[in-house]
């Protein structure tokens, strides 16, 4: 069956704030049902940065194949299209293969590109663009985040990735690109069927623990050998608490003050992505689970049943 054949039918959609469960909840179908997952998680894209985003276990990748994770190297960089394109490829492969596809992921804007309008992105004068991010690579994310409060008020509360290219499309085309999602969207291909995972309150502690065990399963080494391998300025290390892991390595924090400080950093971006899945995502093909709720089981396959119907 090809890709056309079967456009029309609604995508089933995993998504919440990182360590809410969405990996949890997709292994979980993957016993009751032959799927295949396509990764919406703009860190795991690229190959080597493995314990710091959270990839999935070799247990959970043997339930179900997987598709856009480590796909990039760690200096290549990847727009919201670039991956709508590729995923809506990896999804017409998973049909014809004979199994249901879920997208499984925490980036909003992929998802946005993949299931809602679609707009082109200006091209950028190369050499310019290359003197910006020269100037814009040391700032931090929030000194970043005033620069687009002032540029794009809109982007403001996105990672540091979109920030960056909402600086650069501001000043290097005078044009917004909240504007440009408004003035040249397209039609999206596709439609899909939200299952948003967020335990709650809960939310905190999973954080705390699940950096915890980064740490404790090596992490730290991770970043050393990759500092010696990967350019400072490459798009990878812009994953949350790569750059905090730096510095421990380079012995300016603490264990202690690094894990605090890459707790913070997460539940900041955790906290952004529940804006985003709060505002962007309603109506009738959501559902909102925690899978601290005693009837998630439930709540779950009801989600999934409606997607046969």
């Amino acid at each position: 069956m090809d890709g056309s054949s079967t456009a029309h039918l609604p995508i089933r959609v995993i998504c919440g704030p990182t360590a809410a469960g969405k990996t949890f909840a997709a292994t979980w179908f993957a016993c009751l049902a032959d799927v295949s997952v396509v990764s919406a998680d703009s860190r795991q894209l690229y190959k080597e940065f493995d314990i710091g985003t959270a990839k999935p276990t070799r247990r959970e990748l043997l339930a179900a194949p997987h598709y856009g994770i480590d796909v990039l190297a760690p200096t290549e960089r990847a727009s919201s299209a670039w991956w709508a394109e590729r995923a809506d490829a990896w999804i017409d492969e998973i049909v014809a293969s004979g199994r249901t596809p879920i997208v499984v992921g925490g980036t909003g804007l992929y998802l946005r590109a993949l299931f809602g309008a679609l707009f082109e992105e200006p091209i950028l004068d190369h050499a310019s663009r290359a003197e910006l991010q020269m100037i814009l690579k040391d700032y931090t994310t929030e000194e970043l985040r005033r620069w687009v409060a002032a540029l794009d008020p809109a982007r403001v509360h996105l990672g540091r990735t979109q920030l960056l290219r909402a600086i650069e499309i501001s000043l290097l085309t005078g044009r917004r690109v909240s504007d440009l999602h408004r003035q040249s969207a397209r039609a999206p291909r596709r439609s899909a069927r939200y299952l948003v995972v967020d335990p709650g309150p809960s939310l905190a502690l999973n954080i705390e623990m699940r950096t915890s065990t980064m740490l404790s399963s090596g992490w730290h080494e991770e970043v050393r050998r990759l500092m010696h391998e990967i350019p400072d300025d490459a798009p990878a290390w812009n994953a949350t608490g790569y750059r905090t892991i730096r510095e421990m390595v380079q012995g300016h924090l603490s264990v202690r003050e690094a894990e605090e400080r890459v707790v913070i950093e997460t539940r900041q971006y955790a906290k952004r992505q529940r804006t985003w899945f709060r505002h962007q995502l309603a109506g009738e093909n959501v559902t909102r689970l925690s899978t601290d709720q005693s009837d998630w089981a439930e709540r779950a396959m009801a989600w999934w049943r409606e997607g046969n119907a």
